[in-house]
């Protein structure tokens, strides 16, 4: 199935277009001042000798500032400005000038161990500094058309392939971007040795045998290199008094089980904490870091994509919104193939059932910044990093892609909304990077952040926004996402106006315009929501059409969100111009209960209305506990609040000794000061 570029998509969504304008004039803005006031970007140019000075921040540093890029880019592709633009040049440009003459570009070896390289890799992050560089390659010369920046990044590909291509099993990042970097570099360039290599690279994973003494003698060496930077510094600093660097505000911290350091460390010493633990076709849990393991999963699948359409062999059931899965062909050319498949079905499975919280939030344990055991999703232990939802949206819209089913749409939709779309506050100046379900005081949000990975991330993922929501085949068009918006497509060699009239979150009737320039024969699959999956309605020019029902009986999850409700209406016919599909959707509010295993739950549910999780923030509940104090459910009632946080939608309602109660979306909560908050309600 082909994606449609977000430079295509026109989007006019109530819901999203503001926040976009946002991303793309206040946040993109502030992430540059914050990067160069926290040295970041000082670093590249005494690399370049273009200052004096020393190197700041962690090791990984330099991936902040490529992220950063990357989101520039995808942002000019459809909100262009001649002052992002003159940043990125002048960024490209100092780029080239620090840059290797053999592609190598790792500021921290470069000006503090010149002679040393790829040796900590699963610490040290050097292939996921410039795995970030070569996507922000990619995503400049797509919205661009420049060789500029992907000169630079083809550089640095081109180094990392001559390194490691014979490369034993110690040859592969502790943090799986390269590999993501490299399949997005070969879908651009058609040159097979990326693909190769992210390929080698993903089938070296569980192979090195012991870990424990790997991890631990690569953990000695970047402790002592670490020492050594720290003593250089002070003495710099004393050398040079006028040196400052940005100080940062103390970061939110995460309340932790007694335990949950002692478990971080085990998680480590075995590779479950970096995914290094198994071959990846055994990889069947969701365990260890979540970002990791979520960017592991993006690249396993992006693989498998590419080695079925590599085989052409493409088959489509006629349901399922279409798909590229392919037969004992390109199987048997690749036999791991079928395995990281089914791998990767069933960690999904158990992520969804067992590991994730109501908001599609992941990571249950603080000190691993990853998932627990199976139902422990404590409120209050969440850490749900916002990378770790943004690497699960890249996941399911390559699994998307790969398999045409609707539930991995369906789960894309709910963390867009809720676990991602919570990351950054309305100004687009302040961010929140670990995000609890339940809150007693001490999380705001920042401006910026020591490992400040997420808000650059969540701007980039923002900017693209527009190519997840169609893709096309010969003839057909599937629409994943029910975001507002046009676009243009070729389908059954007529090009075909598609135009999405929606104001989801907020109201459930949606307009879907057909407008070929002549009749045409194809196929138009419409994702129906799981929230909505019994109560949906579709017409066609009015006539109403007769919905795909489940078939399969589903267990229960822990959270009560269920994804895999999720379906695609495929409707095949000749289309004529001016033909319309009418999808209405209700948008009850839904009483979330969790697993029984689920601790400390009894007697709650989370609130849910269309696809957003609503919570209770203490600024709009004065009287109220709202951690103790039960609600009658059957007094909840969605109203328009178009005064309140840029005009929302809220659910009112009272405690049960008559208290008037106010629940407002959870992506929105933080950003009226520190507050308390809660998403799970006791219940009458």
């Amino acid at each position: 199935m082909g994606d449609i570029p977000s430079q295509l998509v026109t989007l006019d969504d109530p819901f999203w277009s503001p926040r976009l304008e946002v991303n793309a004039r206040r946040a993109i803005f502030h992430q540059w001042e914050q990067l160069e006031a926290s040295g970041c970007i000082d670093n590249f140019r005494i690399l370049a000798g273009d200052k004096p000075g020393f190197r700041e921040g962690w090791f990984f540093a330099d991936s902040d500032a490529y992220k950063w890029l990357d989101a520039a880019a995808r942002i000019s592709a459809t909100q262009p400005s001649p002052e992002l633009s003159a940043l990125m040049d002048e960024f490209i440009a100092l780029l080239g000038r620090a840059q290797a003459a053999d592609g190598y570009l790792y500021t921290y070896n470069q000006i503090h161990f010149p002679d040393i390289r790829w040796a900590n890799l699963q610490i040290e992050h050097e292939l996921y500094c410039h795995g970030h560089l070569i996507e922000a390659g990619v995503a400049h010369h797509i919205a661009t058309g420049s060789e500029s920046l992907l000169t630079i990044a083809r550089r640095a590909a081109d180094r990392i392939v001559a390194d490691f291509r014979d490369a034993g099993p110690e040859g592969t990042d502790g943090h799986e971007e390269i590999e993501i970097a490299l399949i997005s570099l070969y879908r651009l360039t058609g040159e097979m040795a990326y693909l190769a290599q992210a390929e080698r690279f993903i089938m070296q994973r569980g192979r090195m045998h012991p870990f424990a003494w790997t991890i631990w003698r690569q953990d000695k060496a970047v402790k002592a290199r670490r020492a050594l930077v720290k003593e250089l510094r002070q003495q710099y600093v004393e050398e040079h008094p006028e040196h400052a660097v940005f100080k940062l505000p103390p970061g939110n911290k995460s309340a932790e089980p007694k335990n949950s350091q002692l478990r971080s460390k085990l998680s480590g010493l075995s590779g479950k904490m970096l995914q290094q633990h198994a071959p990846f076709e055994k990889q069947k849990v969701p365990v260890g870091h979540a970002v990791r393991f979520g960017y592991l999963e993006t690249a396993a699948a992006m693989l498998v994509r590419e080695v079925a359409v590599m085989e052409n062999h493409p088959t489509d059931d006629g349901d399922n919104g279409g798909a590229v899965l392919g037969d004992k062909g390109w199987a048997e050319t690749r036999p791991y193939i079928t395995r990281y498949i089914k791998a990767m079905e069933q960690a999904w499975e158990r992520m969804v059932t067992r590991r994730m919280y109501v908001t599609g939030g992941l990571g249950a344990q603080p000190g691993l910044e990853g998932f627990g055991n199976d139902y422990e999703l404590d409120p209050v232990y969440a850490y749900a990093e916002t990378c770790a939802a943004l690497a699960s949206m890249f996941w399911n819209w390559e699994m998307a892609l790969l398999t045409g089913q609707a539930k991995y749409s369906d789960l894309l939709e709910w963390q867009l909304y809720n676990a991602a779309g919570v990351g950054m506050g309305l100004s687009g100046e302040c961010y929140l990077y670990n995000n609890p379900l339940a809150c007693r005081g001490g999380v705001t949000r920042k401006a910026w952040y020591a490992v400040p990975c997420c808000p650059s991330n969540l701007s980039r993922t923002w900017a693209d926004l527009g190519s997840y929501i169609y893709a096309a085949e010969v003839d057909k068009l599937t629409i994943h996402q029910l975001i507002g918006s046009r676009v243009k497509v070729e389908l059954a060699g007529v090009p075909v106006a598609v135009e999405l009239v929606s104001r989801l979150p907020w109201e459930g009737n949606l307009t879907i315009r057909l407008q070929p320039e002549s009749p045409a024969e194809f196929t138009a699959a419409v994702r129906i929501p799981s929230w909505a999956a019994e109560t949906a309605r579709l017409a066609i020019n009015g006539q109403a059409i007769e919905l795909p029902r489940l078939h399969t009986r589903l267990g229960p999850t822990a959270c009560g969100y269920d994804p895999r409700r999720g379906r695609f209406a495929a409707l095949r016919r000749a289309w004529l111009p001016g033909d319309e599909i009418t999808l209405q959707l209700e948008l009850p509010i839904t009483l979330q209960r969790a697993h029984p295993k689920v601790k400390g739950h009894t007697g709650k549910a989370a609130l849910t209305r269309g696809p957003l999780v609503y919570c209770l923030e203490s600024v709009d509940n004065p009287g109220v506990d709202i951690f103790s104090d039960r609600l009658r459910a059957e007094s909840l009632h969605a109203e328009p609040a178009p005064e309140l946080l840029g005009g929302i939608w809220v659910l009112r309602g009272e405690t049960e000794a008559g208290v008037p109660v106010t629940a407002i979306p959870y992506a929105l909560w933080g950003n009226r000061g520190e507050a308390q908050m809660s998403v799970w309600c006791p219940l009458c």
